[in-house]
């Protein structure tokens, strides 16, 4: 079957496409957030309880005692706790957008499968062994097949290595992608590949042929250039684009340029995509250390978008941007200036499966 789903009729659609749950993993490594862990739970939890009141959510939790102690944290929350399916998946991280399942649907047989690609903590960390068996156990439990992307390698048939936050798609055969995260030697996820041969592992399974490879990620992300901190797709025509206006920041020409190539894009129509700019926050340091704050790691779900803010100047201003925007959903900031130091946001802890028709 996994031949080539393209040609099957599989594809991956946009995030704003109607999603039949969400998935998302609830925090237990406290050395992600050192100092700031005990505060964690609760900006989850609101999270959580805000996806909860519209639509279905599975949460993974290390342990079934934990859950009479969670569902306690979220009742403080408005929350609609009959939404939320707990399940017994253990956990390095909750980045369940680079680790958990990439859902492909068919329109034309009504069937759903999932993609298991391998997860290695962005070659950069050493503790992603549960992390990567997220997989097996989401198709084990809902029984949607479960596919592995290989690629052959030294004449030998390796697992495709790739997170979910290093693409985006608009369901209409166009990928954001940048360079910096998929053809580097830092941080390097597939040895040898290159930008041929990803694009055609990318075709094959993801059903994708308009590839719009940008340059550069923003400084702090540990993923070494992750798209969903810079750029992403929010309609089939319409990407949303991070914007540095102070010259002195060292993001200032990595995301000029990236504006120009987007300017230069155009979909597999021939037309040029409709750019919306989005301001970045001021720099966040948390112990010396610059973080990835950016608005563009926001999730869009069925009803509503939630958006990521840093108690920064710019926050009224790109809320303002989104409602605009997405006027048929209710936009929704959360603070997310210390889940920030954990080097992902909202879009990186969540993770969509879309309804098949």
């Amino acid at each position: 079957m996994n031949k080539i789903l393209s040609l099957k009729g599989y594809r991956m659609p946009g995030e704003w496409e109607l999603q039949k749950s969400v998935w998302i993993a609830w925090p237990y490594n406290k050395k992600d957030w050192p100092n700031l862990f005990k505060n964690i739970p609760r900006v989850i939890a609101e999270i959580i309880a805000n996806l909860s009141n519209s639509q279905k959510v599975n949460l993974l939790i290390n342990h079934r005692n934990n859950k009479i102690k969670i569902k306690e944290i979220l009742n403080n929350f408005d929350c609609k706790l009959s939404n939320i399916v707990f399940y017994n998946i253990p956990t390095n991280r909750i980045w369940l957008r680079d680790s958990g399942p990439i859902f492909l649907v068919n329109e034309i047989n009504k069937n759903k499968v999932l993609l298991n690609f391998k997860f290695n903590a962005w070659a950069k960390y050493h503790d992603y062994q549960k992390d990567n068996m997220i997989n097996n156990k989401i198709s084990k439990i809902t029984k949607i097949k479960k596919i592995n992307p290989v690629r052959k390698f030294n004449n030998k048939l390796k697992q495709v290595v790739l997170e979910g936050g290093a693409f985006d798609v608009n369901g209409k055969g166009s990928i954001l992608l940048t360079k910096e995260c998929l053809l580097s030697k830092i941080q390097e996820r597939n040895p040898g590949i290159t930008k041929y041969v990803l694009e055609n592992i990318l075709k094959k399974y993801l059903n994708v042929t308009n590839f719009i490879w940008l340059n550069k990620g923003i400084e702090g992300d540990d993923t070494h250039g992750h798209i969903d901190d810079i750029t992403r797709f929010v309609s089939e025509n319409t990407i949303m684009t991070a914007i540095e206006k102070n010259r002195n920041d060292k993001n200032y020409f990595n995301l000029k340029e990236n504006y120009e190539i987007l300017r230069r894009a155009k979909n597999l129509k021939g037309k040029k995509f409709r750019i919306i700019k989005i301001p970045m926050p001021e720099p966040i340091y948390i112990d010396n250390i610059r973080v990835p704050a950016s608005y563009l790691n926001f999730y869009i779900a069925n009803k509503i978008i939630l958006l990521p803010i840093f108690k920064d100047k710019n926050d009224k201003k790109v809320l303002s941007i989104f409602k605009k925007f997405f006027k048929k959903k209710k936009v929704i900031p959360i603070n997310c200036r210390e889940l920030i130091w954990g080097f992902g946001a909202i879009h990186c802890m969540t993770q969509q499966e879309p309804e098949v028709f």
